[in-house]
Order: C-alpha cells, then sequence, then structure tokens
C-alpha cells in the first residue's frame, strides 16, 4: 500500500477512536450525588455522567467524527480547512472535559435528572468518581487534535475520492449505436439530429 495512502488511513482511524474515546468516556460515571432526605425516606446515591455535566464534549467529539467525512470528501486547501476545523474541535473537547466538575454542578445535575421517583430532598454531598475517564476524554481530545494538524500539514498529499464519485458519465442518446445510425444515412435521414417521426 503506498504511503500516502496508509498515512490517510491511519489518521482517519486515529480520527474516529478519539471521537470514539470521548463519546464513550463522557457516558460514564464522573461523580455521585447522594441526599439524606428525612425519616422515613431512604438515602439516595444518584450517579452523574460527564454527558450532563460536560455535554459540550460530547457534542463536540460527535461533530469532528462529521468533520472526517468532510477530510474524505475534500481535497487541497479544503482538506487542509478541514484538518484544522478537526483540529480546533478537538481542542474545544479538551477544554471542555479538563473543567473540573464542581459540588454544586453535581448536585444540580442529579436534581435535574428525573429519573427517580421520590423526590429529592435534604442536603447533599457530591462524591467525585470519573477521574479516570475525564483523563481518556482528555486523551482522546488530544488524538483527534493531532489528527487535526497532521490533516492540515499532510491532507492534500492523500488521495482523493474518484472522479466518478463527483460526476456520472453522460448519458447515451437512445438509438446512438452503429447500427441505428447506418439505418438512418440509408434512409437519408441526420443520425446527428432527432428524428422527427421517431415515436
Amino acid at each position: 500500500m503506498p504511503a500516502p495512502r496508509r498515512e490517510f488511513g491511519l489518521v482517519l482511524l486515529a480520527g474516529a477512536a478519539g471521537s470514539g474515546l470521548v463519546v464513550l468516556a463522557v457516558r460514564q460515571a464522573w461523580a455521585h450525588a447522594q441526599f439524606t432526605p428525612p425519616r422515613p425516606l431512604p438515602a439516595q446515591d444518584i450517579t452523574v455522567t460527564g454527558q450532563q455535566l460536560v455535554p459540550l464534549a460530547g457534542a463536540l467529539a460527535l461533530a469532528a467524527l462529521a468533520c472526517l467525512a468532510a477530510v474524505i470528501a475534500t481535497r487541497s486547501v479544503l482538506r487542509r480547512a478541514a484538518g484544522v476545523l478537526l483540529a480546533v474541535l478537538g481542542a474545544g473537547v479538551a477544554v471542555a472535559a479538563s473543567a473540573g466538575p464542581t459540588a454544586s454542578a453535581v448536585l444540580a445535575a442529579a436534581r435535574a435528572s428525573g429519573v427517580h421517583e421520590i423526590v429529592i430532598a435534604g442536603p447533599g454531598r457530591a462524591v467525585l468518581a470519573g477521574a479516570p475517564w475525564r483523563a481518556a476524554a482528555l486523551a482522546g481530545a488530544a488524538v483527534i487534535v493531532l489528527a487535526g494538524l497532521a490533516t492540515a500539514w499532510r491532507g492534500p498529499r492523500w488521495p482523493v475520492m474518484s472522479a466518478r464519485f463527483e460526476r456520472s458519465a453522460p448519458a447515451r442518446r437512445p438509438g446512438a449505436d452503429s447500427a441505428t445510425m447506418w439505418e438512418s444515412l440509408s434512409r437519408d435521414v441526420d443520425p446527428t439530429v432527432d428524428d422527427p417521426t421517431r415515436t
């Protein structure tokens, strides 16, 4: 396999893997909100995901996946622009994921989840437990940034979509084969113009 084609495939695979890692990480538990309501109500422990705390990170990772499709479909300057955009999206994911969740944000996300039938009452306590998943999201963001920079730098040298995907072949006129043309000439009819008697 030629080096540019292999490089192209590796960068696309890396960008997709980085985006997928971010999406996976933000769907995991990043914190727990523990509430102690008045008796006889039981204590509640509500899991809060990264998506609830930093929804922008997941949205930007999905946008990065869409940007990879633009990398495949473009060439030259447009491909460089797609690479720059991919790197910017990766940086945005890193900024969103690096902002540490606060206790108030965790409690607010738990109260807004609406997944529990019992009304959340009483004092709450936030327990942060998603450090490994936050690190995974940051690692995925770094991979997206690197894929974008590689695209902006090397993208114009990579292969492009075949021309048959960009425009269709011209349609042949009906009756334009050689036998029909000779038959038209024998009847003193110009085969290059439409036959008005043809039905």
